[in-house]
């Protein structure tokens, strides 16, 4: 049994939050949650977040006991970019990409 959460248009970029998230992969969710809360990072906020949505989704809809639960998959997928400009020297436009993500947990039972 698993249960999963999405978040969506999440304003970080992709490959500083993959940094974060391949800590966790495959960790106990209490060991998951310890890493991310001694982390001083904003993709270690929002990715806790979604892994405390998952496991909220697995005790309340399916019942599962959140001592037996573990992170079975954790993935960032690149969302839309924002693109803005900013001024650069001598009058001249440069682009500034504001890159979003897409953060997904599933969280699995441990049934031995």
């Amino acid at each position: 049994m698993e249960a999963k959460a999405t978040a969506k248009l999440v304003l970080t970029a992709p490959v500083k939050s993959r940094l974060v998230i391949n800590l966790i992969r495959g960790k106990k969710v209490d060991e998951a949650d310890n890493i991310l809360k001694n982390m001083n990072k904003k993709s270690a906020r929002l990715i806790r977040k979604v892994l405390i949505s998952a496991v909220a989704n697995a005790t309340n809809n399916l019942g599962l006991e959140q001592d037996k639960l573990y992170v079975k998959e954790a993935y960032i997928n690149e969302g839309p970019v924002l693109k803005r400009i900013r001024f650069g020297s001598r009058s001249h436009i440069d682009r500034h990409d504001k890159r979003t993500s897409h953060i997904t947990i599933v969280v699995g039972y441990i049934t031995k």
